[in-house]
């Protein structure tokens, strides 16, 4: 999918600048960036996962 933003100044060239001392194109870092939002419902949920395993590990094995 293609989309294309339209962002203040200021943000553009935070942007711009940010890109280019990682090295990498502004497009990389935008879609890195969003990529990154859109996963983190998924990353908090397997956080919380693992949190409660291993918080209730020892109660999971008495059990089994």
């Amino acid at each position: 999918m293609k989309i294309t933003l339209e962002l203040p100044e200021n943000e553009s060239i935070h942007l711009a600048d940010t890109a280019q001392r990682l090295g990498i194109e502004p497009e990389e870092l935008a879609q890195a960036a969003l990529s990154d939002f859109l996963n983190q419902d998924r990353k908090a949920f397997l956080e919380a996962v693992e949190y409660v395993l291993e918080k209730n590990h020892e109660l999971y094995r008495r059990l089994s």
